[in-house]
C-alpha cells in the first residue's frame, strides 16, 4: 500500500473555492424547489464550505475565509430571482424571498462561516495572517508622525491647530467711546 503525501491531490485556488461554495449552495436551492426542503440548502452550503476549505491552497486560506457570507447571498440573490420571475408580482415575491430565505439561513450561514474559520486555522490561517502583516508593514506607506507643537503636543502625540483655528480670534483693543 502506498502512502499519499498530503500536500498532493487536488488544490483550488480562493476563487475556485468560492465558486464551488456558490455552485452547492445553488445546488440545494434547486434541490429545496424539486423536493421542497428547506433544510437542504443549509446543508449543501455548510458541505461547500467544508469541502472549499479542505481543498483550497493554504496560501489562499486568508481570501476564502471572507467570502461564504458573499456566496451565500449571491446564491440567494440568483435563486430567488429566478423564482420570482413567475410570480404574480415580480418584485414583492423577489423581496419577501429574498427576506424569507436569508432569515432561514442564517444560522447556517453561521454554522458554515464558523467551519470554514475552524478548519482554516487548523490548516494554517494564523501564518497567512501574519505574512500579510509582515508584508504590509515592509511595502505600506510610510506612517506619518506629529508635528512637533511644543509640550502639550508632545505630551499628547499630536500636534494642534494653529492658536484661533477653532475660535475667533480679536486682534487690537476694543474701540473706547463709540
Amino acid at each position: 500500500m502506498s502512502e499519499r503525501n498530503p500536500a498532493s491531490g487536488i488544490r483550488l485556488t480562493a476563487r475556485g473555492a468560492v465558486a464551488s461554495v456558490l455552485v452547492f449552495t445553488l445546488l440545494g436551492s434547486v434541490l429545496n424547489t424539486v423536493l421542497g426542503l428547506p433544510a437542504v440548502v443549509g446543508l449543501a452550503f455548510v458541505g461547500g464550505c467544508v469541502a472549499a476549505v479542505s481543498l483550497v491552497n493554504p496560501r489562499d486560506l486568508l481570501s476564502l475565509v471572507v467570502s461564504p457570507p458573499l456566496a451565500f447571498f449571491a446564491a440567494v440573490l440568483l435563486a430567488e430571482a429566478v423564482r420570482s420571475l413567475t410570480a404574480p408580482s415580480p418584485a414583492a415575491a423577489f423581496g419577501l424571498g429574498i427576506y424569507s430565505s436569508l432569515s432561514r439561513g442564517a444560522p447556517w450561514l453561521f454554522a458554515g462561516s464558523a467551519l470554514v474559520l475552524l478548519i482554516a486555522w487548523r490548516r494554517g490561517l494564523n501564518r497567512c495572517v501574519r505574512d500579510l502583516r509582515d508584508e504590509l508593514r515592509a511595502s505600506g506607506p510610510a506612517v506619518p508622525r506629529p508635528r512637533a507643537g511644543g509640550a502639550a503636543g508632545a505630551a499628547a502625540g499630536f500636534a494642534p491647530e494653529p492658536e484661533g483655528y477653532f475660535e475667533p480670534r480679536v486682534y487690537g483693543s476694543p474701540r473706547e467711546g463709540q
